[in-house]
């Protein structure tokens, strides 16, 4: 038997900005269901890199822009020590059908130090991985 690929979307989002870009590239496309995911990096034995009140906030505030376009998108907020495998965990639990992004930008340099997490997303993903293109005018 085979899927439909756009069946459920997990589509990650990191503040209101991004969620508004990901949202306007994704709006071009046919899809079925859709859940905005926001990861709350968490420490893991060490400090979080920001209170996790004004994480919960951020991802509220990316719902909210991601909903100003796609008003029928559900939510998610998953809590986790690398961003990327929160991503994996979000879409296993929902029974994404695929994970659906917007890269960011960034020069190679800050990609080669900090690691390239659109790349980790796309080769160590368990399921289909789209990364969708700049938002353009029909």
């Amino acid at each position: 038997m085979t899927e439909t690929l756009t069946a459920h979307l997990a589509v990650p989002v990191a503040n209101d900005e991004d969620a508004r870009a990901t949202a306007g590239a994704l709006q071009a496309y046919e899809f079925d269901r859709v859940t905005a995911v926001h990861v709350v990096e968490k420490g893991g034995g060490t400090l979080d890199k920001i209170p996790l009140e004004q994480a919960e906030e951020q991802a509220e505030e990316a719902f909210e822009a991601f909903r100003d376009v796609i008003p029928d998108a559900e939510s998610a907020v998953v809590y986790h020590t690398d961003i990327v495998e929160g991503i994996f965990e979000a879409a296993t639990d929902l029974s994404a059908s695929a994970i659906a992004f917007h890269p960011r930008g960034g020069s190679r340099l800050t990609q080669f130090l900090e690691g390239d997490p659109a790349l980790k997303l796309v080769t160590e993903a368990d399921r289909p991985v789209i990364a969708l293109p700049e938002e353009h005018d029909e």
